[in-house]
């Protein structure tokens, strides 16, 4: 599938049936175009970090209008039990930044839902914060997630229902705009400890991702409808001309 450049949205496209949610390698996955994101070391609070091994992500999705699948892929030497990915959600309306929420000069701050995975449980995680030092696990987990490592490369994704009942989470309308960031980790060890950890880590900031709507049954029926109306009217054109007609 084509890949889209400098991206700043991931389309979620529409599939018929169930979805690849617990096989990052399926080949459903090979069909669906793909957005790029350049990632860079968190630098703005500490523990800082200058330099970081996952520059880029490669994202695709896909829904069924009832659940939805996004899969993360980007490059990564080696497998660690420390590896991990997350997304991050808006939830609401309420501006909020891409760390966690944070308040900020000009942005007041609001709730986040993070889907936090790591290779070492091999589980997603089901998060929210409203800012620094309120990250949480909610009670109610909604979200699952998959990594696969192989040659350098991991693929994760991550599923859940485009709505549920808890109002932590971020709610996907089809049709809707919603922001989302992603974060990494790598978790090789170097002397000792853990390369990137916590705040250590590869971000993004706020991009877009949208559920792409079912496809109007109206709108194809007034298509046909219209070419149906030309016909007959063409045909009524050629049978005066024939008849010698003015028309």
């Amino acid at each position: 599938a084509s890949e889209e450049p400098g991206s700043v949205s991931v389309r979620l496209y529409q599939l018929e049936g169930s979805l690849p949610s617990e096989d990052p390698n399926s080949s459903q996955w090979d069909s669906v175009p793909s957005s790029e994101f350049n990632l860079a070391p968190q630098v703005h609070w500490p523990p800082r970090i200058q330099e970081v091994t996952v520059k880029s992500v490669k994202v695709k999705g896909v829904h069924n209008g009832q659940e939805l699948a996004i899969l993360v892929e980007y490059a990564d030497p080696t497998e660690d039990a420390a590896d991990a990915a997350a997304l991050e959600f808006m939830v609401g309306d309420k501006p909020a930044h891409f760390a966690h929420g944070q308040e900020m000069l000009q942005v007041e701050g609001g709730p986040v839902n993070i889907w936090f995975w790591k290779n070492e449980s091999g589980k997603a995680v089901d998060m929210s914060a409203k800012g620094f030092k309120t990250l949480e696990t909610q009670p109610h987990q909604d979200v699952q997630a998959k990594g696969v490592w192989r040659n350098g490369i991991w693929k994760v994704v991550f599923s859940r229902l485009l709505k549920t009942e808890d109002a932590q989470d971020v709610q996907v309308e089809e049709g809707e705009w919603r922001n989302v960031a992603f974060a990494f980790w790598d978790g090789a060890v170097v002397d000792g400890l853990v390369k990137e950890k916590g705040g250590q880590k590869a971000v993004s900031t706020w991009w877009y991702v949208r559920a792409e709507p079912s496809a109007d049954n109206s709108i194809f029926g007034w298509v046909i409808l219209g070419l149906a109306l030309a016909a007959a009217f063409e045909l009524v054109i050629v049978r005066k001309l024939r008849k010698g007609q003015s028309v």
